[in-house]
C-alpha cells in the first residue's frame, strides 16, 4: 500500500455491535502496529509525518474507538470498557499478534491490553502516559490551555513555551490539518466528558506496589517529554522502575506532545525498538 495518513481511505469494521472507523497504511509486512489515541483525539489528530514513517516497512492501523470520530456507539467513562472496545476491534482485524503504540489515554489501554488474553501483544510503546495512580493535571492544564486563546489549543497543551518547541508545534499543527477530504469530525462533550472521567478515575486508583505494571512482561519502550504538564515525567520514571523489561527515553524541552515535536527521532527510536 502506498497511501499516507492524508490519503488513506476510511474503512469500517463491525465488532460487538460497534461500527469502527479505521485506516490501514503500509505494506503487509512485519507485526502490525496499532495506534491508540489521546484524550479527545481522532484518526486525524495523529501526525502524518510520524504515522507515514512508521508505515514505511510495516502495517500501521489508526482507528476511532467507540463513540469517537466516525465510529458508532457511546464513549465509555472508564478505561476498562474503552480497552474492551479496542480489543474487540483489534481482534476483528484477524492478526495473529500486534504491537501497540499508546499515547496519553491510549497508553492506559495499552497497559491493560498487554496482560489480557483477547489480543496477543508482542511489544508496547507508551508515550506521554501514566500508570494507575499516576500524577495527572488534566483539567487544570486543559483549562489553562484554552484560556491562552492560542491559534490552536494543541500549541500550549502539547508543547513548551520555548520558541523552538512552539515552532515545532506549529509545524505539527500544519501537518495534522493537511488532510482536507474525509476528515474525522472534532470530538464533542460526548467524548471529552467521559474520557476525562476515565483519566481522572485511572489516576485516582491507587496501585502502591505497581502490581499492574509488574504484570506486563512484554518489552516496552517508554517515551516522555521533559516538561509534560498533563502527565509529569515522574510517571515515566515510575513505570520504567516498576516494569521488568522497559526502556525509558525522555526528550528535551518538550511537553505532552514530545513524539510530535521530534517525529523523526521518535520514529527512529520506535523502529529500532520494534526491530530488536
Amino acid at each position: 500500500m502506498t497511501d499516507s495518513l492524508q490519503t488513506a481511505p476510511t474503512q469500517y469494521l463491525e465488532a460487538d455491535g460497534i461500527r469502527f472507523a479505521y485506516r490501514r497504511l503500509g505494506p503487509d509486512a512485519g507485526t502490525p502496529l496499532i495506534l491508540l489515541q489521546h484524550f479527545t483525539g481522532t484518526m486525524d489528530s495523529w501526525d502524518p509525518a510520524l504515522v507515514d514513517a512508521l508505515a514505511a516497512e510495516r502495517t500501521v492501523i489508526v482507528f476511532d474507538n467507540a463513540g469517537v470520530g466516525r465510529s458508532s456507539g457511546a464513549t465509555p467513562d472508564n478505561v476498562e470498557q474503552q480497552t474492551a472496545d479496542a480489543e474487540s476491534f483489534i481482534a476483528a482485524l484477524g492478526f495473529d499478534e500486534v504491537d501497540l503504540l499508546g499515547f496519553s489515554l491510549g497508553g492506559f489501554l495499552a497497559q491493560l491490553m498487554a496482560v489480557r488474553p483477547k489480543v496477543k501483544v508482542r511489544r508496547i510503546i507508551l508515550a506521554g502516559t501514566a500508570p494507575k495512580g499516576g500524577e495527572e493535571h488534566l483539567l487544570q492544564v486543559v483549562g489553562e490551555a484554552f484560556a491562552k486563546d492560542a491559534q490552536d489549543v494543541r500549541l500550549p497543551l502539547f508543547f513548551t513555551p520555548s520558541a523552538q518547541s512552539q515552532r515545532a508545534g506549529e509545524a505539527f499543527v500544519d501537518r495534522a490539518l493537511a488532510r482536507r477530504q474525509d476528515r474525522d469530525p472534532d470530538s464533542a462533550d460526548t467524548v471529552s466528558d467521559p474520557q476525562a472521567a476515565s483519566i481522572i478515575a485511572w489516576c485516582s486508583e491507587r496501585d502502591p506496589h505497581h502490581a499492574s505494571l509488574k504484570a506486563i512482561g512484554q518489552p516496552t519502550l517508554i517515551v516522555h517529554g521533559s516538561d509534560d504538564t498533563m502527565f509529569p515525567s515522574v510517571n515515566a520514571y515510575e513505570m520504567f522502575k516498576a516494569m521488568s523489561n522497559a526502556t525509558l527515553i525522555i526528550y528535551p524541552d518538550s511537553g505532552h506532545g514530545a513524539l510530535f515535536q521530534y517525529p523523526e527521532t521518535f520514529v527512529s527510536h520506535v523502529k529500532t525498538f520494534l526491530d530488536a
